[in-house]
């Protein structure tokens, strides 16, 4: 029968020996979430927008400049949301489909003076459509911007400079 009293106190010294490694896992575990964290809330770098490719664009003729028309950019704002990066935004100009978006890339339309409709949308999304007056004056941007919201919907605003 002694061997069953030695046999706990034999074992009680590695117990805490196991509790302190625990300890330890636990501070390492929670160190790398802490700053995988950190990486995850530190934006990247700016990076240029990459223009369409030519390939992509379905109606070329509101991608060439011409005498009296005005520059528009078109871009679609980069995203780290998995769900809507690799998905493209299809793009519309006065109910026509020109072209389609990816993540950071940018179109330019050019467009004469007057009110146009810009529209976007995915293969999920409905076309979000808006008003858009094109102007020359250059206290004006001719700049409009597509994102996704938390929502992951598409949306569609007009930027000022």
């Amino acid at each position: 029968m002694p061997t069953r009293p030695d046999h706990h106190r034999q074992a009680a010294p590695a117990a805490p020996a196991a509790l302190a490694a625990l300890a330890k896992l636990g501070a390492l575990a929670a160190l790398s979430l802490g700053v995988l964290a950190g990486c995850a809330s530190t934006p990247a770098e700016p990076v240029p927008f990459k223009p369409v490719p030519a390939a992509r664009i379905v109606q070329p003729g509101y991608t060439e400049p011409g005498a009296g028309l005005v520059a528009v950019d078109v871009r679609r704002e980069r995203s780290r949301d998995v769900i809507v990066r690799f998905r493209d935004a299809l793009v519309y100009i006065d109910g026509e489909q020109v072209t389609d978006l990816m993540n950071g890339e940018h179109v330019v339309f050019y467009l004469s003076p007057g009110v146009h409709r810009i529209g976007v949308s995915t293969q999920f999304d409905p076309v979000v459509e808006m008003r858009f007056t094109v102007t020359a004056d250059t206290r004006y941007a001719n700049r409009a911007s597509v994102t996704f919201g938390d929502d992951h919907r598409i949306a569609l605003r007009r930027v000022a400079q």
